[in-house]
């Protein structure tokens, strides 16, 4: 057995609509973990207010009342609110992933933080692509996004929701040799009996990833009160409609995909713990290791571009955009069996 990695995930309800209470609740959070003796805590997906139910619950003419004030909590990435939980890494000497709706300029991102025990920000990305009612509120990530990064406890990596069921997103990452992955995930099961977005549905991929990446997968995961689910209220005054309690099912899976942590019931706050041992993760790859020994290039292969794409830039960074794009699309050399063969003449 290999030297431990201790891991923290996170089963809990935000400060509805409130970032600077979400931000207080964080720290906390950390600072209990580190008691714990954790190396890593990781939160849940958009902590920071809360998720948007409410894109799930009214029309769109009705959601008005919410999306200011979701705008409003939303903090940016060099804000106060970021810098205090990079204090607070650094206090603990824990590494940190947060989720949080990311508010640049006028638009939203839905991001997450990996953030070093020194407080330094080591990796900072954004959802590649919203899923469908969220992408009213939330703009959209790029290739750069998709990235696995070296820190002192191993090769990390994260994703939120549902890029859990995009294939191409999940094989570069695990081209990358990500070996701590950190699943967030908003409190699950709010749309009561759609069977794709079941909390049994949502674990499983969860798991899979866990199966098919031969990563340690630690998921965090959001609950709702009834007194937050009063937060969005409907014309009388009741909970949102979609609200259907709970919703927490934070776990730890091991490379192999086998759950490592005990649950907390769906409606309990808490963190649960799991010691890694990364060693594992070898015997993992010796069996299957689709992006390594058990790929086939020379049937199918994924083009990925990881640059970062921006909606203005200048003509010094367009020149550079231009040459590196000869770089990326130029001629290839294929080699003999990858060429195909010319047709035949067409027989008039």
């Amino acid at each position: 057995m290999g030297e431990t990695v201790r891991v923290a995930a996170v089963q809990a309800e935000p400060v509805w609509l409130d970032m600077e209470a979400t931000t207080d609740k964080t720290i906390r959070l950390i600072a209990e973990a580190a008691t714990g003796g954790a190396d890593l805590i990781a939160f849940p997906e958009t902590w920071i207010p809360g998720y948007p139910v409410f894109l799930w619950s009214y029309p769109v003419y009705e959601q008005m009342q919410f999306v200011a004030r979701y705008h409003a909590n939303s903090p940016a990435i060099d804000g106060p609110q970021i810098a205090r939980i990079r204090e607070a890494a650094q206090q603990h000497s824990i590494t940190v992933v947060v989720g949080f709706s990311e508010k640049d300029a006028g638009s939203l991102y839905m991001s997450q933080a990996v953030i070093g025990p020194g407080g330094d920000l080591v990796l900072h990305r954004r959802k590649l692509k919203p899923t469908h009612a969220e992408r009213t509120l939330f703009g959209e990530g790029d290739g750069s996004d998709i990235k696995v990064i070296d820190t002192p406890l191993g090769r990390v990596g994260a994703l939120q929701c549902f890029e859990h069921l995009q294939p191409l997103t999940k094989y570069a990452m695990y081209a990358q040799n990500e070996q701590i992955h950190v699943a967030g995930w908003p409190c699950l099961g709010i749309l009561g009996n759609v069977p794709a977005l079941s909390p049994e549905s949502i674990m499983a991929c969860t798991q899979t990833y866990a199966l098919e990446g031969s990563a340690f997968v630690v998921a965090a995961t959001q609950i709702m009160s009834d007194d937050g689910a009063r937060k969005f209220p409907t014309a009388d005054g009741g909970p949102t409609p979609v609200y259907t309690g709970g919703g927490g099912y934070a776990r730890v899976y091991g490379p192999h995909s086998a759950m490592i942590t005990q649950p907390l019931d769906p409606t309990e706050e808490g963190i649960v713990y799991a010691d890694l041992d990364l060693s594992d993760i070898d015997l993992a790859k010796n069996t299957v290791d689709p992006a390594g020994h058990y790929a086939r290039p020379d049937v199918t292969r994924l083009v990925f571009d990881d640059r970062p794409r921006k909606p203005v830039i200048t003509p010094r960074e367009q020149a550079a955009v231009e040459l590196d794009s000869l770089d990326f699309n130029g001629p290839v050399e294929l080699e003999p069996q990858d060429r195909l063969r010319e047709p035949a003449p067409t027989q008039l």
